[in-house]
């Protein structure tokens, strides 16, 4: 089996749902997965022409009244088996996070402790917006009128986006109490 980058199979997987078009998926991005897996707007296009061209999906035009015509994506029965083998293949690493305030941190000792508690408190409210935001999503999908097959996983990702987000906030209130106490 040919391999591909992560962005072509996270794309064969949301044309699982029902984002068709190019607008539609970009929207599903910034809504659900850009909370844990980022995908620029301008690798949407190339990555849709690619599954077109290797015959993972394709292309249909469609019309409606007083709307420019607009290309849908459907996976192909080759592009369904090329998403199911790579969502059984083993992870290959462990994700490695790229965190600022760590990084400031780790260096603290050169940093004023006002500076440090402010830097923690302003990346705990943070992190209390992003839970919210967390509960909302949450809400608006066990709100939505017909469930979806699919929606008991998007609440599993959800759920590890709440719980680490969580641990972080602790983390901070743990942090900036030892600081005080300097």
């Amino acid at each position: 089996m040919k391999h591909y980058n992560d962005t072509t199979y996270a794309i064969l997987g949301i044309l699982t749902t029902e984002c068709k078009s190019g607008y539609a998926i970009k929207q599903l991005i910034d809504r659900s997965l850009n909370h844990f897996w980022k995908i620029s707007y301008g690798q949407i296009y190339p990555t849709l022409k690619l599954i077109v061209q290797e015959e993972l999906a394709e292309v249909r035009s469609s019309t409606s009244p007083g709307k420019p015509d607009k290309n849908e994506y459907y996976l192909t029965s080759k592009g369904l088996q090329t998403l199911k083998t790579w969502l059984e293949q083993p992870i290959e690493q462990l994700p490695t996070e790229r965190n600022e305030i760590l990084l400031k941190l780790f260096f603290g000792r050169y940093q004023e402790q006002d500076n440090q508690m402010l830097l923690l408190q302003n990346y705990q409210l943070e992190l209390e917006k992003r839970y919210q935001t967390y509960l909302s999503i949450e809400q608006a999908i066990l709100n939505h009128e017909s469930k979806d097959k699919d929606s008991d996983y998007w609440l599993f990702t959800l759920d590890y986006g709440k719980r680490t987000t969580q641990a972080a906030i602790e983390w901070c209130e743990f942090t900036l109490e030892k600081i005080s106490m300097g």
